[in-house]
């Protein structure tokens, strides 16, 4: 049974920034693809970034050039840094890994709040 464990987010003010944390029950290169969505309430649930078992990277539009997602093999853990953080991140970040020939696998989610 894979276990996805999120933690690192809160509450922070615009401009400041978080690291978020995704642990994995197993070794994150079992993992075809990792990556972070978000999702508001009323709202659809969007990626945020995805890294590929290759180390390919993929950012939303919206993200490029302030966040940076990355992974610790010894840690089995995957990371979204988040910088310059603004109101419209506001969400529950949510660690996602896909075994292509097992399925997709999701966190419980973490809540950022950016507010002054």
């Amino acid at each position: 049974q894979v276990q996805l464990v999120e933690s690192g987010g809160g509450l922070v003010q615009p401009g400041g920034s978080l690291r978020l944390s995704c642990r994995a029950s197993g070794s994150i290169f079992s993992f075809n693809v990792m990556g972070w969505y978000r999702q508001v309430p009323g709202k659809q649930r969007e990626l945020v970034a995805t890294i590929t078992n290759g180390g390919s990277r993929n950012y939303a539009d919206s993200v490029k050039g302030r966040f940076t997602i990355s992974r610790d093999s010894a840690k089995n853990t995957m990371c979204l840094q988040m910088n310059t953080l603004k109101p419209e991140d506001t969400a529950v970040y949510y660690c996602n890994a896909v075994k292509i020939d097992r399925g997709v696998y999701w966190g419980q989610g973490t809540q950022v709040t950016v507010s002054s």
